[in-house]
């Protein structure tokens, strides 16, 4: 080692001193910046947790009523393929439940919402989610359908002996008013003078019975026939003329699907002549019987000769009943085939599917008479007068033409 003069070691100062290339630099402050970093991250964890279960502890809760209403009743529709959850806006809109949240729950949370049934419900103004979603599930909520029977009429029927069968209008009316009607709802006057006063293609007759229907002038029976047998919802809320206008374009649809026109082109009738004969079919057919008594008006008409239908006669009557009188029979008027030529003048009744096309397939046959024989209903077809009067006193005797009217 060099000396100095004092013979002193000269040594080399340590942060002089080269670094060897096989050493690492040291960090002394290394781990505590890792730890701090680490400690960071938990910190802001912590805080963001924190914050997270504050805000859930501070927010409001879900909005709903309490109760099952204000008693204020509000109509709803639950459309065909639609469900309780899509009803939530609307409902919140109209004001009959709180919240879309709230009402979504409680649909959740009924195991039997998805079995909702379409058509409308009476609710309430300010229910409780739970409450509004178990009326839609409750048929006591659910107005009726209308039930179209097959040969029903427009007008009601006084059966003599009997009682009396309410007209399509009539249920109508009460479907919409209940048991207090009011100026307010549908009544069968206002379905009257709807079916009279708006124009046919208005109301949504089909185009191949316009001008048959005007032609009736403002009689309302001018519709007759062209409500189809079957079940309708009907919004007791809306005018008369909607609703009729509703039944008469679904109708419609229902005539069109059995080949109507099609058919009618085929044959020696118009599709509203189709449809009258069918009527009549469905008023004087036993079960099972539909296509013989096509064949016995197609023949009657092809020879020709009236009808005589008592089916015709009794239309027109205020009391009906199976056996009209002499002085019944020769009353003239548009549906009388007893006093006139041809088919009436409008459909008796709403025909069935079944009974129009029976008119538009009729059963091969020659038979121009037929006569049910007895109580159950046994139907006997002839091709002679004589025979037919045979077996007229064979209903005679059965008791079948006997009449309920006072001597």
């Amino acid at each position: 080692m060099p000396r100095n003069e004092l013979g002193i070691v000269n040594l080399t100062p340590l942060e002089d001193k080269p670094v060897s290339r096989n050493s690492r630099p040291t960090h002394p402050d290394g781990r505590s910046r890792f730890v701090s970093v680490v400690v960071a991250a938990v910190l802001v964890i912590v805080l963001v947790t924190a914050y997270i279960g504050v805000r859930l502890m501070t927010a409001p809760a879900e909005q709903d009523y309490v109760g099952n209403g204000n008693g204020v009743v509000e109509l709803v529709e639950i459309a065909p393929g639609s469900s309780v959850s899509a009803l939530g806006p609307e409902l919140v809109e109209r004001g009959i439940v709180k919240s879309n949240s709230a009402f979504q729950r409680a649909a959740s949370e009924n195991s039997d919402a998805a079995n909702v049934q379409p058509g409308y419900y009476r609710l309430e103004g300010e229910m409780s989610a739970e409450a509004a979603v178990a009326a839609l599930l409750d048929p006591g909520h659910k107005v009726e359908l209308l039930q179209v029977q097959p040969g029903a009429t427009i007008n009601d029927v006084v059966v003599v002996g009997g009682s009396t069968r309410l007209g399509i209008f009539s249920q109508i009316s009460q479907l919409a008013c209940g048991q207090a009607a009011n100026s307010n709802c549908v009544t069968v006057a206002k379905l009257n003078d709807a079916a009279a006063f708006t124009p046919p293609a208005e109301l949504g007759v089909p185009e191949w019975a316009i001008d048959q229907v005007t032609a009736r002038g403002t009689d309302p029976r001018r519709i007759e026939g062209l409500i189809a047998p079957g079940e309708y919802v009907v919004n007791p809320t809306a005018q008369a003329k909607d609703i009729l206008r509703e039944l008469l374009t679904k109708s419609a649809k229902v005539w069109d699907e059995t080949g109507i026109i099609d058919k009618a082109s085929q044959s020696q009738f118009t599709p509203y002549e189709l449809l009258t004969a069918a009527s009549l079919v469905e008023r004087e057919s036993p079960a099972g019987e539909f296509r013989k008594v096509a064949r016995v008006i197609v023949n009657r008409l092809a020879v020709p000769m009236r009808l005589e239908f008592d089916s015709t006669v009794n239309y027109d009557l205020a009391d009906q009943e199976v056996a009209t009188t002499d002085e019944d029979r020769a009353r003239v008027t548009a549906w009388n085939t007893y006093a006139a030529d041809g088919l009436p003048a409008t459909p008796i009744a709403s025909p069935s599917v079944e009974a129009l096309e029976a008119m538009e397939d009729p059963e091969p046959g020659d038979w121009l008479f037929f006569v049910t024989v007895d109580q159950d209903g046994t139907t006997v077809f002839n091709n002679t007068f004589e025979e037919h009067m045979n077996s007229t006193g064979q209903a005679v005797d059965n008791g079948v033409l006997d009449s309920q009217r006072e001597q």
